[in-house]
């Protein structure tokens, strides 16, 4: 089962792809930016997720 941080994050990340699209949609520069930093917030989640993921694999 993959590591809580790394669903949180693959879920930051998808909901942040949304929130730029809307903002590129609407025209919202804010919106479109809170979703790109959404995205880059999601993916190191995603990464120290996997981390955790890897560490506890090595020592099983």
């Amino acid at each position: 089962m993959p590591d809580h941080d790394r669903v949180e994050g693959a879920a930051k990340n998808l909901g942040g792809k949304a929130k730029e699209f809307a903002g590129d949609v609407t025209g919202d520069e804010k919106l479109k930016a809170e979703g790109k930093a959404d995205q880059v917030s999601g993916k190191v989640q995603n990464a120290v997720g996997g981390v955790k993921d890897s560490l506890r694999d090595n020592r099983n």
